[in-house]
């Protein structure tokens, strides 16, 4: 190795997995959840046996795939099934994407994007939705080269508690 070389090394990236979350990642998927919650101002209600039942109970609701890199969780995806009944098409929300400060930019948003498109395929989906707060224009940007359409919202949406 040239002394050049010493000057302009470049640190090579930590290997990462994306995978299905399991019960033990739990602590840091609400740690996310709650860094994620924090950004948009919004306060964190979830917890951990309530987590523990959407993505691991007797009947999932959610499925977390989390890019691991080893010693940590870099972010995750957060999916959750939609249906159109007059095409009757299955699709896919990304309900949640977040990455890590410090890990953002180097390609963990894209892997997870990349890794929750092929579940959803293997699920049988048409589409894969995601939608971005008005402001947030850096997400915006992400997700139209990660090749989403932007879609106008159309109407309002209600909500009924059932508590």
């Amino acid at each position: 190795m040239t002394e050049d070389q010493d000057e302009i090394s470049l640190e090579r990236p930590a290997l990462m997995t994306i995978r299905k979350a399991v019960e033990t990642d739990i602590p840091q998927l609400l740690d996310m959840i709650g860094l994620l919650a924090a950004f948009h101002g919004d306060a964190v209600e979830a917890n951990a046996e309530g987590l523990k039942r959407d993505l691991f109970g007797p009947a999932p609701w959610v499925t977390a795939l989390v890019a691991d890199g080893g010693s940590q969780l870099l972010g995750y995806a957060l999916l959750t099934p939609l249906y159109r009944a007059q095409q009757g098409l299955r699709g896919m929300d990304l309900h949640h994407l977040f990455v890590r400060d410090g890990h953002r930019s180097h390609g963990v948003g894209q892997h997870l994007i990349a890794r929750a498109r092929d579940f959803a395929r293997a699920a049988g989906c048409a589409y894969l939705s995601v939608s971005a707060a008005t402001g947030n224009t850096k997400a915006h940007q992400f997700y139209q080269q990660m090749e989403f359409v932007a879609r106008p919202v159309t109407g309002m949406r209600y909500l009924q508690s059932l508590a």
